[in-house]
């Protein structure tokens, strides 16, 4: 099965993202891990760009705050 490259970079995103949460979930990656904010900003871009060609306005406010708070993580990890 062949995607479109926006639809296959989402589906990449979806599953940083998974990994990253079910990986925080077995104690592997802690949220106070720079990596764990980097992977779910990672993510939410990937998802976002994949809005270009199948626009869901719910979608790109959540992966716009899911992007936002990352960083914000990853402020917080480096300061």
């Amino acid at each position: 099965m062949m995607f479109e490259p926006f639809t296959f970079a989402g589906i990449v995103g979806t599953a940083i993202i998974v990994v990253a949460y079910f990986a925080n979930q077995h104690g592997w990656l802690m949220a106070e891990d720079w990596r764990y904010s980097f992977a779910n900003l990672a993510g939410a871009i990937l998802i976002l760009l994949s809005l270009f060609t199948a626009w869901n306005l719910p979608a790109a406010v959540t992966e716009g705050f899911w992007a936002l708070i990352s960083v914000y993580g990853l402020v917080k990890h480096a300061g």
